[in-house]
């Protein structure tokens, strides 16, 4: 028998995917989840999805009562419960700051509480990469940069490329490291800095080996059609499926590394195994970078689509121009390899929301029409 796995957020989209392969490695799986109704319907329904063997209990993760039974029997613990939305985190600051930071701190609290007593070998955490702001960069003048934001009167002239802080010349995207200074442009890429940190700081003061886990744009089944602030590849499928144009910001030409949630569960199980994850901030991507109007294009082949995109030459603050990983260090420490291509995963993602019920264009417009009622769309 393997080990017992208690994983935050586990009846959702990632963890319900890690929750299977756990399974199917021999281990034991918990799951914890709020069952959030954006993301989940109702909030009360266990998932169609959800294997019936794994055991889940409702719970809100910022009680430290329901959470302390579960965190003493397990061996591993994955947190990956979160409010996700980068830009519902800009108008619903508190609800964000609350359930993401005061999340983390209620399972840390258990954590300690139970350091003595306790089983618990290695915590695993779920940041991400919009922590970074723009990705890495190049400047054939004075090499490699880290840019902050564009200035808003550069997006406002529709001049959407990223140029030199120093010199002011175009540059080149280049994958992005570790390394890279953190620049968060928004309340949810701060509280996942903060999860990663206060992990890390956690684990090293405790001698409990955490690990944090940066994950680029996930795409496959079981993402939340429910949630108007899910993966940008699914809301464009069911936005052609309700025969509405999906709509693109700036020019389309923005970069992003699309990876299959099975990469990233295998990069979690790679990292639980391993003690060269311990006290590791590890990116999870591709190092592919694509387009998002490519992303669109790939989407609209797969489903039949010919009514074309609304690329609104508009922007959203705190919009980012390209960020794609540097694999490197994950590579050379767990011997991840990511096996899909975004070309190679979009057949099951496209699946996964045709067979969804219920697709309509109603609600689609809300997160357009709330970004721009907060002046947030520009």
């Amino acid at each position: 028998m393997g080990e017992r796995v208690l994983i935050t957020g586990g009846a959702g989209f990632v963890g319900s995917h890690l929750a299977d392969a756990l399974a199917q490695a021999d281990h034991e799986v918990m799951l914890f989840d709020n069952l959030e109704p954006q993301v989940h319907g109702d909030g009360r329904t266990r998932p169609a999805y959800l294997d019936p063997n794994h055991r889940l209990e409702i719970g809100d993760v910022r009680d430290p009562d329901a959470l302390g039974p579960l965190v003493r029997q397990a061996d591993v613990v994955f947190h990956l419960a979160a409010m996700v939305g980068v830009g519902q985190s800009m108008y619903q600051v508190r609800r964000y700051t609350d359930v993401n930071a005061m999340g983390m701190a209620s399972l840390l609290e258990v954590l300690a509480a139970n350091r003595l007593r306790g089983r618990v070998r290695k915590l695993l955490v779920a940041s991400s990469m919009s922590i970074y702001g723009e990705g890495a960069y190049t400047c054939e003048s004075c090499g490699n940069v880290a840019p902050r934001l564009r200035p808003v009167e550069q997006l406002k002239a529709a001049e959407w490329e990223v140029r030199c802080p120093r010199c002011g010349s175009a540059l080149q995207p280049t994958a992005t490291g570790e390394d890279k200074p953190l620049y968060p442009t928004s309340i949810y890429a701060i509280t996942k800095r903060d999860h990663e940190e206060m992990a890390i700081a956690f684990g090293q003061a405790y001698e409990l080996p955490a690990v944090a886990l940066r994950f680029f744009n996930i795409y496959g089944s079981r993402q939340a059609l429910t949630n108007p602030y899910t993966g940008v590849a699914a809301i464009f499928s069911a936005r052609m499926l309700a025969r509405q144009a999906p709509v693109v910001y700036e020019d389309g030409h923005q970069q992003r590394d699309f990876v299959h949630v099975s990469d990233v569960v295998r990069a979690c199980m790679l990292a639980m195994a391993n003690q060269a994850a311990d006290y590791q901030v590890l990116n999870v991507g591709t190092g592919r970078p694509i387009s998002v109007l490519r992303v669109g294009e790939l989407l609209a082949r797969e489903l039949g689509w010919s009514g074309g995109f609304d690329v609104v030459r508009r922007f959203r603050a705190g919009d980012i121009r390209h960020c794609f990983a540097d694999t490197t260090l994950i590579r050379s420490l767990l011997g991840y390899e990511p096996k899909y291509r975004f070309e190679d995963g979009v057949q099951e993602l496209v699946t996964w929301v045709s067979q969804q019920d219920g697709l309509s264009s109603a609600g689609f417009g809300d997160p357009e029409r709330h970004l721009a009622d907060y002046g947030l769309v520009r």
